[in-house]
């Protein structure tokens, strides 16, 4: 049988922050303010965290933020006649929180600052912060803010179990499914699955109507010669013995063996890191409940950010069925845009410096989607990759991103970018695998160089001249 989620870590910190946060939350009924980062992750812990108030019979009003802007944050809050939710940003600013006149709980899996040998700061009593490094759990790979908000969830309310849908699809959209589910997450997988809530998906991580455009289409992974390149695609199914226009779910058991161990050697063939091609055959996982794979749930809160609709995200997860088609149209959007920024990064690539690789992307919002991507399937994989994206006159908005394999060899993005940042009047911050920052733009080749200088000093120096 299933059991509850207070046993799932033995460390202190885990009963002492929940219990705290859920008697903050539960002693003020009323209307509150839900602040999320406009992100996969941060639409799906809004989904979580909306749907739950809405069970307490609580009004809420959903907010998303984007960047990494104090500024931005001071604003919302000064402007919040009232209590905030604040998930999945806001780590770095634990101490603008003190100053609202109402309740605050932060919901984040991101470094902070701030700490002491027991964990986070202190707080006043009407601040609540959560977050699983306290508990010697890996934000990074472990529980991100999708995962995190379901579980609090489930502590208000046993019913919030039903959140599967929206904690495993943030989690996949922060990257933490590849090499397979660790930590809480897999804990509460698992026992998502033993209640029905989650099944077993298709057996590759390919998606669309015919296998010439599910490979044609393809951005996870991204098949260099293929992707984007629909008469490509088609030709190489065609040589494999298999009819492009058949859909997906018609391929016999070995032809999607054949399939599957040709785009494996493709992948291979382009110098993809096996934890990227081995995510290309992981078991999926599908939500019965909504009809989709978890995956696909995934991109669609992907898109909604990205292109600037956030909103309709969360209105998937409270059942409207318009936004739910308006998601898929932003999906295709979303997916070209994506596309057409890593096909022109094949074509063209990137700058090489001494620790890093950078480059500019005029698709602002889907820049750090584009440079993840690039960095697991196209680039340099001893040197982490940063893009830089501005709109009219403001600042430049940085996106970093390194690989699991890096973080081991001593990569620390979020030290890296906080620091640099810092130093030119910016701000940043995030994980040690992939970061954010805000810059000023006449700033932006200075700040690179720092960067540059900084993570050179991160990594061994024999991988840093390859």
């Amino acid at each position: 049988m299933p059991s509850g989620p207070e046993s799932f870590v033995a460390q202190a910190n885990y009963g002492t922050e929940i219990t705290r946060a859920r008697e903050v939350l539960l002693t003020h009924p009323g209307r509150w303010r839900v602040i999320y980062h406009y992100d996969g992750d941060g639409i799906a812990s809004a989904s979580s965290a909306v749907r739950a108030l809405r069970r307490l019979g609580y009004g809420v009003q959903a907010t998303p933020f984007q960047g990494v802007l104090r500024g931005h944050m001071e604003e919302l809050l000064h402007t919040t006649p009232g209590p905030v939710w604040v998930v999945d940003t806001g780590a770095s600013w634990l101490d603008l929180y003190a100053k609202h006149r109402h309740p605050v709980l932060v919901l984040d899996h991101h470094t902070y600052p701030e700490s002491t040998p027991e964990g986070a700061p202190r707080l006043p009593e009407h601040v609540a912060f959560v977050n699983p490094l306290d508990w010697g759990v890996d934000g990074m790979s472990e529980m991100c803010a999708s995962t995190l908000t379901w579980l609090f969830t489930i502590f208000l309310d046993p019913k919030n179990w039903d959140n599967a849908p929206w904690g495993i699809s943030g989690a996949i959209a922060d990257r933490q499914h590849v090499g397979g589910f660790r930590g809480l997450n897999a804990l509460l997988i698992r026992e998502a699955e033993e209640r029905g809530l989650l099944s077993g998906g298709r057996p590759v991580a390919l998606y669309g109507a015919t296998v010439g455009k599910a490979l044609a289409g393809s951005i996870d992974p991204y098949f260099r010669g293929l992707s984007s390149r629909p008469e490509a695609a088609d030709a190489f199914v065609k040589g494999l013995g298999i009819d492009p226009d058949r859909p997906l779910g018609a391929l016999s058991p070995e032809e999607l063996r054949r399939l599957s161990e040709a785009l494996d050697h493709a992948l291979a063939e382009q110098g993809v890191r096996p934890e990227f091609r081995e995510n290309f055959r992981a078991p999926a996982y599908r939500v019965p409940g909504l009809g989709i794979e978890a995956d696909e749930l995934s991109n669609l809160q992907n898109a909604t950010g990205r292109l600037g609709i956030p909103a309709v995200g969360v209105a998937v997860a409270l059942g409207d069925p318009y936004a739910l088609d308006r998601a898929r149209r932003a999906e295709e959007g979303w997916r070209s845009g994506i596309l057409g920024g890593l096909r022109r990064l094949e074509d063209r690539g990137v700058e090489r410096w001494r620790a890093i690789q950078w480059f500019e992307s005029p698709e602002g919002t889907l820049a750090g989607t584009q440079a993840g991507l690039a960095m697991n399937y196209l680039l340099d994989p001893n040197r982490p990759v940063l893009v830089g994206s501005y709109e009219a006159d403001g600042p430049m908005k940085v996106s970093g991103r390194g690989t699991p394999w890096l973080v081991g060899r001593g990569l620390d993005l979020a030290r890296a970018l906080r620091e640099a940042a810092a130093e030119f009047g910016g701000e940043g911050g995030g994980h040690r695998v992939a970061a954010g920052a805000t810059v000023p733009r006449e700033r932006w080749h200075d700040f690179l160089s720092r960067v540059d200088a900084l993570v050179a000093r991160q990594l061994p120096a024999a991988e840093v001249a390859a």
